[in-house]
């Protein structure tokens, strides 16, 4: 399997450098593991319903809840961009809709520069 996981400018970096060692491992290695496996359980990345393609990269440590959001790029790409600490059921509107526009200015930087 040959798998790239893309992280779209400092959204990601910024996210993860204010968590703690056990929830920046936690992440490290659910990343790892969807590339090392052809498809993660639905408990490790899961589709957003109603979204235009968006992908929920799911962790728990204790009761505590992260996401940060995803998308597919070619099939085989993973762009990381936002995430953000889960504190209802429901995922926050406002965090879909910032995802979603993150992946629109990918694809128009993409589109720019010619790729």
């Amino acid at each position: 399997m040959d798998r790239k996981v893309v992280y779209y400018k400092n959204y990601y970096l910024n996210f993860i450098l204010k968590q703690s060692d056990e929830v920046r491992i936690k992440f490290a290695w659910t990343i790892d593991l969807f590339l090392l496996q052809d498809r993660l359980p639905s408990k490790y990345l899961k589709s957003i319903k109603g979204s235009k393609g968006l992908f929920e990269i799911r962790v728990q440590v204790g009761s505590n809840i992260f996401r940060v959001f995803a998308f597919f790029d070619k099939n085989d790409l993973v762009i990381i961009i936002n995430g953000f600490q889960k504190k209802s059921n429901k995922t926050p509107i406002n965090e879909i809709k910032r995802a979603e526009s993150i992946k629109e200015e990918y694809y128009r930087n993409k589109q720019r520069i010619g790729e």
